[in-house]
């Protein structure tokens, strides 16, 4: 049986991948409508680094370094303590920032209701419609064969 702390874990990995995938200009777009901004520290600025990209041949062979990629992380802690991290593919500093105090507010009890109701679900909408979107459009099309028997007619 899954303890409440590894549920915690899962749902928290879900809202932080939110978090990151969105855009940058949909992330503010939300936080602009959101009233009750909080204050908050940095713990850690929003800095940038590299990672290294890791594939496999055909998704089953052997590893390789695909190659590096930029990342940029951010550490904050809001005026009650709650602290937020996150970690943003690209360079953006204020998508990172913003997505470390959002994540800082959906960990507090009293506040995740409203951040879900109103950042975390709408943006999730938005990924699973874009990625159905592509889904469609990398689907192959598929000729209807029609079988018709000899002497029928």
């Amino acid at each position: 049986m899954a303890t409440a702390a590894a549920v915690e874990g899962v749902e928290r990995a879900y809202w932080m991948s939110v978090l990151a995938q969105a855009s940058p200009a949909e992330l503010a777009a939300a936080w602009s409508e959101r009233v009750g901004r909080p204050a908050y520290q940095h713990l850690r600025r929003p800095e940038t680094g590299l990672v290294m990209v890791r594939a496999r041949a055909r998704g089953a062979g052997p590893r390789f370094n695909l190659g590096e990629m930029p990342v940029t992380r951010c550490s904050v802690k809001l005026e009650d303590g709650s602290i937020g991290h996150s970690y943003v593919a690209g360079r953006n500093h204020a998508h990172a920032e913003l997505a470390a105090v959002l994540d800082a507010l959906f960990q507090d009890p009293t506040r995740r209701a409203e951040v879900e109701e109103a950042i975390i679900r709408p943006l999730a909408a938005r990924q699973a419609a874009r990625r159905r979107g592509r889904a469609m459009r990398n689907t192959p099309a598929r000729p209807e064969l029609l079988a018709s028997v000899h002497g029928e007619g």
